[in-house]
């Protein structure tokens, strides 16, 4: 039997403590997230994650992500200064495996992440 999993409110969902985040440009910026579902050959996870505001570096070479904004702004930008997007609350921002680039965060942003590592 297959095991529906559903969660509710991702708004208030409790997330872990705020760290460092690791590849900031921006002193004391900090990230929290919580993982809710893990696949059975763990190529997929899903969670939320949050961010104080900032610029930070980001890289997908080895995993692609899609991520629903819940709250907060950010400019989003490829790693060669083109294509910015400007995301924000109901926002589906693509990052396709090999994408490479920086993120601003101009208000605390909250997000639903899924990460896929398939090749």
């Amino acid at each position: 039997m297959i095991d529906l999993k559903t969660f509710e409110n991702l708004a208030d969902t409790p997330l872990s403590a705020f760290a460092p985040k690791p590849t900031t440009l921006t002193e004391g910026q900090e990230e929290a997230a919580v993982v809710l579902w893990t696949s059975p050959d763990e190529n997929t996870s899903i969670g939320v994650w949050e961010c104080t505001p900032g610029h930070f570096t980001a890289d997908r070479t080895s995993a692609g992500e899609y991520c629903h904004i819940i709250s907060g702004r950010a400019s989003v930008t490829n790693a060669d200064g083109s294509g910015t997007r400007e995301i924000g609350p109901g926002d589906l921002l693509i990052l396709p495996q090999g994408w490479k680039g920086e993120w601003v965060i101009h208000e605390h942003m909250r997000k639903l992440f899924v990460i896929n590592t398939s090749t």
